[in-house]
């Protein structure tokens, strides 16, 4: 639909991210997708396609300047959020989709086939019950309701020198001042998501 180019280009744009013509398709067919098995299977509460852009595209790609990893696992991943905008945009990178919920995970086996993404895995697994082979230097999740929550599940994933990317909502003053003295906050980082009411912020972690 030459509606949603139009604004994808458009807030990508008031990001300040340059994308290839062929990787505006690649999120358009992930976009569509999304909203085709939206409608049968309720993977997210945002019913509007205009509003899945800003909400669920944006807002995945404002991170992208700030992963400097070379593996990556998206936890609690969903329909693919942020890891498939993100694998898209940054085909170099290896990574992981891990979701413990069969109509999210066999969405993302779909995305995965349909947009040809080889830097994609997709595993179906509780958090808990998973364990990689090589662990990560990269832990990304936009779905765990606390810091705290994030680092208990996911701390088995991360290697000793990786770094925990936690994306939010208003900058969680409290969560912040009950993390365990093992971790700290490298850094925080308040994003600009066009199309989209509130705050959202990008905190670092790694441990001391």
């Amino acid at each position: 639909m030459p509606q949603y180019r139009d604004l994808l280009e458009q807030q990508c744009q008031q990001i300040d991210l340059q994308l290839s013509d062929e990787q505006y398709i690649q999120l358009l067919k992930y976009h569509a997708l999304l909203v085709k098995w939206n409608k049968t299977f309720n993977l997210t509460a945002v019913r509007s396609p205009e509003e899945m852009i800003s909400r669920h595209l944006i807002d995945s790609l404002s991170v992208l300047p700030y992963i400097d990893v070379e593996r990556l696992i998206d936890v609690g991943s969903g329909p693919g959020l942020p890891g498939i905008p993100l694998a898209i945009c940054r085909p170099d990178l290896p990574i992981t989709l891990l979701d413990s919920n069969i109509k999210k995970s066999r969405f993302q086996f779909q995305a995965k086939a349909e947009l040809g993404l080889d830097n994609v895995d997709v595993i179906h697994e509780r958090v808990e019950k998973y364990t990689p082979d090589v662990l990560f230097d990269g832990v990304i999740s936009r779905a765990f309701a606390s810091l705290q929550d994030m680092l208990h599940w996911t701390t088995h994933l991360c290697a000793n020198d990786g770094i925990f990317l936690a994306m939010k909502g208003m900058y969680p003053v409290e969560e912040i001042e009950l993390l365990p003295e093992s971790i700290n906050l490298r850094q925080s980082v308040r994003l600009n998501v066009p199309g989209t009411e509130g705050e959202r912020h990008l905190l670092m972690l790694g441990r001391t």
